[in-house]
């Protein structure tokens, strides 16, 4: 996987270990709210950005089985 996806993924877990202690000190509900929306935004580019590097991957080879395979992955959200 590459450095920059590690990187993303590292600084999410920040930021749901921030929520946590949000959660923890009774922070107000529109805070919380906005650094949930924050994360999730975070993990949906980063999830595009896995995907369609690994699908131009799989395209590049002509592997049609992995491309089946992960649309199949996605379709199941």
């Amino acid at each position: 996987m590459a450095d920059d996806v590690i990187l993303r993924l590292k600084k999410m877990g920040g930021q749901v270990e921030g929520l946590i202690r949000m959660l923890e000190r009774g922070e107000s509900c529109e805070n919380v709210i906005t650094q949930f929306q924050a994360a999730k935004a975070a993990l949906d580019t980063t999830f595009s950005l896995v995907l369609e590097r690994n699908l131009k991957e799989c395209m590049s080879h002509d592997d049609s089985k992995n491309v089946e395979k992960i649309l199949k992955l996605i379709s199941k959200q």
